[in-house]
């Protein structure tokens, strides 16, 4: 890794999800073509495949020697290598994208040695970057005037608060989650279970948590995380594209992204299952164990 100028690599990360970004804004979702994947709630459009075409162009030709995983090109049994890998989402929230809910990204990684170490995020409508390279920090900037070269907006380190609060348990966070693609089976059940047991009182063996949130979007999920806006996320079923780049924005803004499934500290890019925690001075791995205490003896299963 030391041969590899990451500044220049994440610079240009930033100038396509730019480019990008503009051609997600450009696009109506209700005058192009849509398809689905495996049922009506996977959706791909026209858009996914165009952006990554854009993006996967201009990468390759500027590192022609590193590997590239996109969500629209991936195909079974590609496996990621020790090899400088690319690792993208063009459109991370394609469900609110058709709907015009501007919740949605593009997420931009690079792995090295199967660890996420540039990432840069972009949610066009909103105008927010968020961005990391591994070992100097992780930042968002809002409002540079939706990518216009030059645009001034406001850049802050993350996460936001200067002085995180310590975590103190699942009754006083916030928790992250989604219901996936897949709407029945096990790993549906289970997820529905955690889900009632996270919210219901302790009085009937719940966690009481504050609130559950589901942005639609694994990448912006891990980025508010990052940001500690949200405490906690728990995830079953996204893709090594979905976390990648965000994974290195949260690890640099301190947070901790442990196993969905309970004992599992050192997850892989694409295990398929992760449990993230906000950067606290106190308490993750506590917060952690509670999580995993909820799930109990429950296993996801997800072929990688």
């Amino acid at each position: 890794m030391a041969d590899l100028n990451l500044q220049e690599i994440h610079d240009t990360l930033i100038s396509v999800a730019h480019e990008a970004g503009r051609m997600m804004l450009a696009a109506n979702p209700t005058d192009i073509a849509q398809g689905t994947k495996i049922n009506s709630v996977d959706i791909v459009t026209e858009a996914d495949k165009a952006v990554e075409a854009l993006v996967s162009s201009r990468l390759l030709k500027a590192y022609p020697n590193f590997a590239f995983i996109g969500e629209e090109t991936y195909k079974p049994g590609m496996k990621l290598t020790s090899t400088p890998t690319f690792i993208v989402d063009p459109i991370d929230g394609t469900t609110n994208f058709i709907h015009g809910f501007p919740s949605a990204c593009i997420s931009l990684g690079l792995a090295v040695d199967h660890t996420p170490t540039v990432g840069v995020v972009y949610n066009p409508w909103l105008d927010q970057l968020y961005t990391a390279i591994r070992g100097q920090g992780a930042f968002l900037t809002q409002g540079a005037n939706w990518g216009v070269e030059g645009g001034a907006g406001r850049k802050n380190k993350l996460p936001i608060a200067k002085n995180p609060a310590p975590l103190r348990g699942l009754d006083s966070s916030l928790v992250s989650i989604e219901w996936g693609s897949h709407r029945d089976g096990p790993n549906y059940e289970l997820k529905t279970e955690v889900f009632k047991k996270l919210c219901a009182s302790k009085e009937t063996g719940g966690a009481m948590v504050h609130s559950l949130r589901s942005m639609g979007s694994a990448a912006l999920n891990l980025c508010a995380v990052a940001a500690g806006q949200l405490d906690v996320y728990w995830e079953g079923g996204c893709w090594a594209w979905d976390v990648c780049a965000a994974w290195c924005i949260l690890a640099e803004a301190g947070g901790l992204m442990a196993g969905g499934n309970p004992g599992v500290w050192e997850p892989k890019i694409d295990d398929r299952k992760y449990l993230a925690v906000r950067g606290a001075p106190s308490g993750q791995k506590e917060l952690v164990q509670e999580f995993w205490a909820v799930i109990g003896d429950g296993q996801m299963e997800y072929e990688s």
